[in-house]
């Protein structure tokens, strides 16, 4: 008998759900209705500075007036280190990741000496790529630095690793199979001294064990699936399929973002809105 599909919503409790998070948790708890599926939440609160215990709070306020359920657990990010520890272990067994000790200030100044010479590549973001030396760094002074408390963020080295997988692909929604391009983001951070993993080894790990088969989710991450099928078939992790739906956008044509301002989901509310309103406004009548 097979088993029923899993989905997840994971928002970051740093700020205010919006709109755009409307979508996105609609989106899921449908889909899995339809397919007789279950969905979970995700507490993406990994970034100990800037998440907040009321903004976590309100996370479960405002699905619950959507009418949006979920089991329990819920997972928290904050509570799991030793599982992205593990993962990270794993790579540097492979002789896979390595750290940098550049600060971003530090960075930006490489970069921009680069770009003296011409233009110098960046990410699907639009970051620059890591354009340090930290992969030629020896061993002993790796360790000297680590030991002194400087602060550092560990890197995937992308050309040992690219070797070890060949071509990588996954299953996208309405579109058929994508082929990945991991190299597209150079070396990227998977954790750093203060935080146990990044995003992108994060969710690859919590998708793992929490059992999830259907990533639902924005199509502003779309992009960042590379990586993710990258740290999938080094971990030997399994694949799950994926669905990156359309943004709401602002006036200017802009994905909604805490980082804006856009509205809270709970303004909305006190302005008198309700969930069919929220619905209509997200385009699911």
């Amino acid at each position: 008998m097979a088993m029923p599909p899993v989905f997840r919503f994971a928002p970051s409790p740093n700020g205010y759900l919006h709109l755009g998070h409307a979508l996105s948790a609609l989106l899921n708890a449908e889909v899995a209705r339809a397919t007789g599926g279950r969905l979970l939440l995700r507490i993406e609160d990994i970034d100990v500075t800037r998440c907040r215990p009321e903004f976590e709070a309100a996370i479960y306020e405002d699905l619950a007036w959507l009418g949006i359920e979920w089991e329990q657990p819920v997972r928290r990010q904050s509570e799991h280190s030793d599982d992205y520890r593990a993962a990270l272990q794993r790579l540097e067994a492979m002789d896979l990741i390595y750290p940098s000790f550049e600060s971003r200030a530090e960075i930006a100044a490489l970069v921009t000496e680069c770009e003296r010479q011409g233009p110098w590549p960046r990410d699907p973001d639009g970051a620059p790529l890591y354009p340090g030396t930290a992969r030629e760094m020896p061993a002993e002074e790796r360790a000297r630095r680590i030991a002194a408390g400087e602060p550092y963020a560990l890197r995937l080295n992308m050309a040992k690793a690219l070797p070890r997988v060949g071509a990588l692909s996954w299953q996208e929604a309405e579109r058929g199979l994508v082929t990945a391009d991991p190299a597209a983001w150079g070396d990227v951070v998977l954790a750093r001294k203060d935080a146990p993993a990044s995003y992108h080894l994060a969710v690859t790990v919590d998708d793992t064990l929490q059992g999830v088969t259907d990533v639902v989710r924005g199509r502003d991450l779309f992009h960042s699936t590379s990586v993710h099928r990258l740290l999938q078939s080094l971990l030997g992790l399994p694949v799950p399929r994926y669905r990156h739906h359309r943004l709401i956008l602002d006036a200017d044509g802009r994905k909604l973002s805490k980082s804006t301002a856009a509205t809270a989901l709970r303004q909305l509310r006190a302005d008198g809105l309700t969930p069919a309103d929220i619905r209509r406004r997200v385009g699911l009548d």
